[in-house]
């Protein structure tokens, strides 16, 4: 239904007996995914009190800081779209109005909710992009398909990022177990908080990563101490036509996932922040972990994401033609169960 209130937001909501999905109108984030066998929705919502992104102005510098970023974390929750940039924009672009991960995280959308579907349309008008995407219950799983259409007579690189976050109740540093169709990866150069426990810019073999001491990393879990932050980057496995990652609670027995093409996006990164940032909206106290899918390994300018160009033989951006349309679907999938999974399959549509 349209009309819904969630966390203070517009938003609209489509349920079944299973599952109950929760869209934000301004940002267009899928902000819950409520399964109510575990009780619970495995995706992020931050602590400090969420607005619509329109409202937010120099009051807010106090709350949510006054960088690229702010407007986004005013009003983040769950899993965000980053269009037509993963990361932050350049001064220049800023200047302009483009904010972090660009328009698609914090415009609002026409949404339109009938039975167990729900459609989201956005015109993107410093990039102009147009952007639809429906949202479909499928039982214990919900189908998802995006189409980006290029308004202008110009061929162009995009970056197009999947920025699902999860947070408590199931993501349990301690005990959370996850599994992916990883294989090539790299530690980011940077730290995205204050407190990275990997070595940084070193490649690896997914899960196993090299910390500064020399000792070793399972990915599989998040590191358990806190503080703590990393960022990491993964190629999908390229002998696999499609790629996935799933989150295991053995609390809430409740395995949650997403599996999409690889040739729509090869990269997926990796995202920790575990009481590491102290300074506001984050205040020390937030934990998550971002499994960020899509067409680039790192959150970064356009300029930079262009002038990398590839990165373990695997391009770091995409093009999208002149007056094109192009599409990628992916389903996300929440089980009860007492197994970890340790593969997700594509679901019958």
């Amino acid at each position: 239904m349209s009309g819904a209130v969630f966390g203070g937001r517009r938003a609209a909501q489509i349920e079944n007996d299973m599952l109950r999905v929760t869209v934000l109108e301004e940002g267009g984030h899928i902000a819950e995914i409520f399964d109510k066998r575990a009780g619970i929705s495995p995706l992020w919502i931050p602590r400090w009190k969420s607005i619509e992104p329109s409202t937010f102005g120099p009051n807010h510098y106090a709350a949510f800081g006054s960088g690229a970023d702010a407007k986004l974390l005013a009003g983040i929750m769950g899993h965000n779209l980053c269009l037509d940039i993963f990361g932050g924009p350049s001064p220049e672009e800023a200047a302009a109005g483009l904010t972090a991960h660009g328009e698609a995280s914090v415009d609002r959308y026409e949404v339109v909710a009938s039975n167990h579907k729900l459609t989201t349309t956005l015109t993107m008008h410093l990039a102009q992009l147009e952007l639809s995407r429906s949202i479909e219950l499928c039982g214990q799983d919900i189908h998802v398909i995006e189409s980006v259409t290029n308004l202008t007579g110009i061929d162009r690189p995009i970056g197009w990022t999947q920025h699902v976050t999860l947070g408590p109740p199931l993501l349990d540093p301690a005990t959370t177990e996850f599994s992916a169709s990883m294989t090539r990866s790299v530690v980011a150069e940077f730290d995205p908080g204050f407190h990275a426990y990997l070595a940084p810019g070193r490649e690896f073999e997914w899960p196993i990563a090299l910390r500064p001491d020399g000792t070793f990393a399972d990915l599989q879990k998040m590191n358990s101490a806190a503080p703590a932050s990393q960022y990491t980057a993964h190629v999908a496995d390229p002998d696999r036509e499609d790629a996935f990652f799933v989150a295991y609670s053995p609390a809430y027995r409740l395995a949650f996932g997403y599996i999409w093409k690889r040739n729509d996006f090869p990269w997926m990164g990796i995202w920790e922040e575990n009481c590491s940032r102290p300074h506001a909206p984050w205040s020390s106290r937030e934990v998550t972990r971002g499994m960020e899918f899509g067409v680039s390994p790192f959150p970064e300018t356009r300029r930079e994401m262009v002038a990398r160009g590839a990165l373990l033989d695997t391009p770091t951006y995409r093009w999208i033609p002149a007056k094109t349309t192009l599409k990628a679907e992916y389903w996300i999938s929440s089980r009860v169960t007492d197994q970890v999974p340790e593969l997700l399959t594509w679901p019958a549509s």
